[in-house]
């Protein structure tokens, strides 16, 4: 293999990892909280067609992830409402959020089907983007720094602040943390609110960073995988960052495998299906490892009823 075919695999594996790693962020927080939202994939198409048609019709890339998060942070808050204001089934909202998510795209996103955007690249000198070794660090978009930025900031959020210690409290025993007087509700409804805003983000990826034309459920599924990535994870954000480069090797072996024609003995299709392959494994392994259990929020799905 050339060192410089081994550079376009490194530089499409992060590409294809950022998107998956935002969101999963995104839902860690949520999760950490003891909020389960199973409408990633959802908020993720929301700010997929938002990102898309501003881009489209202003050529600012800041503005058009700007208008993802807020659109997705909006779908959010109708998902904190039910569930957490109105105590609705957690499992079953999140599955309406997913389905509304992916009819309001493909409906929204009619009039721009096959329509071409510019697509948002590195903001750093040619020279260094060009360069034969220098551009596997520098011939990324900035939502690639985004997301390396935010695991560090959220694992520094969670340990060493005490409002990530009171998100944690709130997450593991919420009867406890409103005794002594948090707003139980209140943390939920902003953690949700920042889950949806990086949903958002991570579905602006996808016609900004991966793929410069509209199409319906542009995601292909990848907020599922972000949810189980978070599971994988054990809420970790730095095994996080490893599990979704992990996933994003999977998905650039496959392209790579699939432009070069060499799929072997195996069908094209089977390397399309192999990263929901690796993620039904992975899922597999874990429910086989009882410990982990203990590493989920104790009160993850629960609703809040300080009543009882």
């Amino acid at each position: 293999m050339s060192s410089d075919l081994l550079i376009a695999i490194i530089i499409t594996l992060i590409g294809a990892s950022t998107p998956i790693l935002i969101a999963a962020l995104g839902e860690l927080v949520v999760e950490k909280s003891g909020v389960l939202n199973l409408g990633v994939e959802g908020m993720m198409l929301i700010g997929a067609v938002i990102a898309f048609a501003v881009t489209y019709h202003t050529g600012n890339h800041w503005l058009a992830i700007l208008a993802a998060a807020l659109a997705a942070t909006g779908a959010s808050m109708i998902f904190a409402f039910l569930t957490l204001t109105l105590s609705a089934n957690q499992v079953a909202t999140g599955l309406a959020l997913t389905i509304f998510g992916t009819g309001f795209s493909a409906l929204f996103g009619q009039a721009y089907t096959g329509r071409p955007i510019a697509i948002f690249d590195s903001v750093f000198p040619d020279e260094l983007e060009q360069h034969p070794f220098w551009r596997v660090i520098f011939d990324h978009s900035p939502l690639v720094f985004f997301s390396l930025f935010m695991v560090v900031a959220i694992w520094w959020f969670l340990k060493k602040t005490r409002a990530g210690l009171i998100l944690r409290a709130v997450g593991e025993n919420d009867l406890s943390a409103h005794s002594i007087g948090y707003s139980v509700i209140g943390v939920r409804y902003a953690a949700v609110a920042f889950g949806g805003a990086m949903a958002g983000i991570a579905g602006s990826c996808f016609p900004l960073l991966l793929t410069p034309q509209w199409a319906e459920r542009l995601t292909a599924g990848r907020g599922w995988i972000a949810l189980a990535l978070v599971v994988f994870a054990a809420w970790k954000p730095f095994r996080l960052l490893a599990g979704a480069y992990l996933f994003g090797l999977v998905m650039a072996i496959e392209l790579y495998t699939k432009a070069s024609g060499s799929t072997g003995i195996l069908p094209s299709e089977f390397w399309a299906a192999l990263p929901y392959l690796a993620t039904i494994v992975v899922l597999v392994l874990i429910s086989l490892r009882r410990s982990q259990n203990s590493a989920a929020p104790a009160c993850l799905g629960k609703p809040f009823l300080p009543t009882q």
